[in-house]
């Protein structure tokens, strides 16, 4: 079974075991708007929990992706690169970006849960 997690950067992780998916929340794709270009990194690049790992560009600015967790990409969601509008219309599913092995298990209790996420994006956008 697995585990969503949020990052305080507005990155999700889908942790099963030794593997995460990781994409942007739902919060994060509405503030950016249209989304028109992601660049991610290839399979087998190595991510760290915290620095960036690729960027994101809307009609209305380009940011950067940070990763929540660190570890070696094992696969990208190549769709996604024509198809960068299913972060707007599916955040959660079929705009995932990368999907990694779990280098340190420990960095997950870093991560946010559901709740604490809605809280803290709440307080964020007052």
């Amino acid at each position: 079974m697995s585990i969503l997690k949020f990052s305080k950067t507005h990155e999700w992780a889908k942790i099963d075991n030794n593997t995460a998916v990781i994409g942007i929340s739902d919060y994060a794709q509405h503030s950016l708007g249209d989304i028109v270009f992601i660049e991610v990194p290839k399979v087998k690049d190595k991510v760290k929990a915290g620095s960036q790992f690729g960027t994101i560009e809307s009609t209305k600015a380009a940011s950067e992706l940070y990763s929540p967790l660190s570890g070696e990409v094992i696969e990208i969601n190549k769709d996604l690169i024509n198809n960068p509008q299913w972060v707007n219309e599916s955040p959660l599913e079929r705009g995932w970006m990368i999907k990694i092995k779990i280098e340190n298990n420990s960095e997950v209790n870093n991560l946010l849960d559901e709740a604490a996420y809605k809280d803290f994006v709440a307080k964020e956008s007052h």
